[in-house]
């Protein structure tokens, strides 16, 4: 019989800020070699439950605690944290957060060099710790170089030197393009084959961590444990659905066609998802519904003409991009961590000058524009709203950008409290921003930007790190400003989101323009999916699989029928 590893008894915890328990009487225990994956809606605690496995609760998040953790057999109270990261090994989300070295070999040795390790020894560890995460040909590199998908290797590698029985994983998908994604989650599924450590996964994103076999799905909503059980077994129940969690897309389209989901079906990967008795209702559901309503052609808002950039001479990071945004348009631009997506948001909004080539806007040049004038029609989201955030009351945050112009006092108030109304933040205007979500951070920087009236809004990755019932929240809020008239394009990782949001997507693989397509299209396109590190869709291997002949339109319809569900939802 496996040992227990990680065994939480009658546990609860309340920081010391909040006014009730974040964990509410937790019984869990994950046993030696097993690998668990926690999701669970935003705020419902599952973070904080790897916060007392790592013990960063109670060491660096204070609070209160009772009942008993114990970690390899020993109760926590017992352990500094020294002590437990030596059992305990994190990987972050943002593993930039967690780097204390200059080079890659730096970094993985740091643990070594604080134990005082032999040189030889370390030399040696490093390298065989290097080559399991496939970094051993980037010992000498500098880590502010490295893509995403390497960072994260990194990291991996920096707390395996310490030989942890316990690898956690926190939200490990968050930053990376879908094909880096796909293969951090085999490089973990290979690492614990290999070295048969414990594996803990807190994840948003359900279907991409199931690509590889997981034992046990935990699923936390309000601080407390609502399931315990096998993938097949949740996949059977409603219990995703109930806690706002995302289905696979692929379960979703059966449930839809009426199909009852058994656990002997093994629903957990579409690769064994035994679809033989939901052929004729997959085929019956995709006769009866609609596809999108094909969108009316409007003037160009903006276009970019042969654009090169490079941050440094001789290189170039853009090479000849040229493509128009119609007015009204949501359009998704796509492509692998580095590709230049975000260096092209930087050159539309005047951030940085294009080497070459022209961006016109209703039809006049503005390449030589300066930020402030371009401010005016066009406005940039970035990804992390606390790198946008400079007041510290709602209302004064929303109305920086027209105090900065010298806009009237009476007005200033006037379009604050409208474009409050139109995010759903009016009640909060008087609120600190440090006491909202970071969904909401995300509505204050949007409104921010959307007071400033602009025609075109640039996002970056605006649903990252959101649970379901969120990123639906914000992407909704989003297609409202649409239909409003605003132009919206989006910087995105996600391929749910292009899918369901943009039927058009821009791919950018090496700083050029690889496709301008719909979005299906796109993901039904193998090379491109294999050049730009995308992923394709798991409902396109349904349709294949359920013998429906037109897969992409299979695709498109149930985007579209989705769509209509989840707005009678919201």
């Amino acid at each position: 019989m496996k040992k227990p590893v990680i065994q939480f008894e009658n546990y609860s915890f309340q920081y010391r800020s909040q006014a009730k328990p974040t964990l509410n009487d937790i019984n869990l225990t994950i046993y030696e070699g097993e690998k668990v994956l926690i999701v669970g809606p935003s705020g419902s605690g599952k973070s904080t439950l790897g916060h007392c496995i790592n013990g960063l609760v109670p060491f660096s998040y204070k609070g209160e605690v009772s009942g008993r953790l114990k970690i390899s057999g020993e109760d926590v109270r017992e352990l500094d944290i020294f002590s437990l990261s030596k059992k305990v090994g994190t990987v972050l989300q943002d593993p930039d957060g967690q780097f204390i070295g200059l080079t890659v070999a730096e970094d993985i040795a740091f643990a070594l060099e604080n134990d005082y390790t032999p040189q030889t020894q370390m030399f040696n560890k490093v390298a065989e710790v290097s080559k399991m995460v496939e970094m051993e040909n980037f010992l000498d590199s500098s880590l502010h170089h490295l893509s995403g998908g390497q960072k994260q290797r990194v990291s991996l590698a920096g707390v395996m030197v310490d030989d942890v029985e316990i690898l956690l994983f926190d939200e490990p998908l968050a930053n990376l393009d879908p094909a880096t994604g796909k293969y951090a989650i085999e490089l973990i599924e290979r690492i614990q084959q290999e070295t048969k450590k414990t594996v803990v996964i807190i994840e948003h994103r359900l279907e991409d961590v199931l690509h590889c076999p997981v034992d046990r799905i935990i699923v936390v909503d309000d601080g407390r444990i609502i399931s315990d059980m096998t993938p097949d077994e949740l996949l059977a129940s409603p219990i995703l659905e109930e806690c706002s969690i995302r289905e696979p897309l692929y379960v979703k389209a059966a449930k839809y066609a009426g199909c009852a989901i058994t656990s002997d079906m093994y629903p957990a990967r579409i690769d064994s998802f035994q679809v033989d008795d939901c052929k004729d209702k997959l085929a019956d559901w995709f006769i009866k519904v609609n596809g999108p309503q094909p969108k009316v052609k409007t003037e160009t808002i903006l276009e970019l003409n042969n654009i090169d950039f490079g941050y440094t001479s001789g290189k170039r990071t853009i090479c000849g991009v040229s493509f128009s945004i119609e007015k009204g348009e949501m359009v998704s631009i796509v492509g692998k961590n580095g590709a230049g997506k975000s260096t092209l948001s930087k050159l539309i909004c005047g951030f940085e000058k294009p080497s070459s080539g022209r961006i016109y806007y209703r039809g006049l040049d503005i390449t030589e524009d300066t930020i402030k004038d371009r401010a005016s029609r066009i406005g940039i989201v970035m990804q992390n709203p606390n790198q946008m955030i400079s007041k510290q009351m709602i209302y004064d945050e929303v109305a920086l950008g027209l105090i900065l112009r010298g806009v009237p006092e009476a007005e200033i108030k006037d379009r604050v409290f409208k474009t409050l109304k139109i995010c759903g933040l009016y009640p909060f205007r008087n609120w600190p921003i440090s006491a909202l979500s970071f969904g909401q951070k995300k509505r204050v920087t949007i409104a921010s930007i959307l007071v400033l009236e602009p025609e075109v809004i640039i996002l970056d990755e605006p649903t990252a790190g959101q649970d379901f019932r969120h990123y639906t929240e914000i992407m909704e809020f989003l297609v409202e400003l649409n239909r409003q008239g605003v132009t919206i394009i989006m910087i995105t990782h996600d391929m749910h989101l292009m899918l369901e949001y943009t039927p058009r997507a821009i791919v950018i693989a090496g700083g050029t323009k690889l496709a301008d397509d719909t979005a299906v299209n796109v993901l039904a396109d193998s090379s491109i999916i294999n050049e730009a590190n995308l992923k394709e869709t798991s409902l396109f291997e349904l349709a294949l699989r359920a013998g429906i002949s037109e897969p992409k339109e299979f695709v498109d319809r149930f985007i579209a029928y989705d769509r209509e569900v989840r707005q009678k939802w919201q």
